[in-house]
């Protein structure tokens, strides 16, 4: 979820409800703030808020059915999420690809901090400190292809 998404918050009551039920249901429920996690969210592959997994040993599935807590109760209780094909290997949250893709998304959490850095604290402008970028991205391929 994200604390801006309007589908997030609609949803939030709801999920606070399963949660509450979590106990009867033998389940855990969680959730993770994009904004704070990029690298989970990268390594989840989330490109929709909000997006539900449905997680049991070590085997990943998307939850793509209704929002409703009923719903999400039967997908529990009816075992429905065994008829859902798990995430493929390769887009499995603990394979090799998908820490790949955290590491990307940590990266460019670090780059939007540089550049807030030299915006917010430093004073710089905007444009200037893109002009920091792209010379440092040059310097950097430069350097590379040496």
């Amino acid at each position: 979820y994200a604390p801006w998404c309007p589908a997030c918050k609609q949803i939030e009551l709801t999920w606070e409800s399963l949660g509450k039920e979590s106990e009867h249901l033998d389940i855990t429920v969680g959730k993770v703030d994009v904004t704070q996690e990029p690298g989970l969210s990268g390594r989840f592959f989330v490109t929709t808020l909000p997006t539900i997994y449905h997680a049991n040993d070590g085997v990943f599935r998307r939850y793509r059915g209704s929002r409703t807590l009923e719903d999400l109760q039967g997908y529990i209780l009816e075992r429905k999420w065994e008829a859902v094909e798990p995430v493929a290997g390769w887009k499995s949250p603990s394979s090799i690809m998908m820490h790949g893709m955290a590491g990307l998304f940590h990266f460019s959490a670090w780059i939007r901090q540089i550049h807030s850095y030299l915006t917010v604290t430093l004073g710089i402008h905007v444009w200037i400190s893109y002009a920091i970028f792209i010379l440092a991205t040059l310097l950097i391929g430069l350097f590379l292809g040496l």
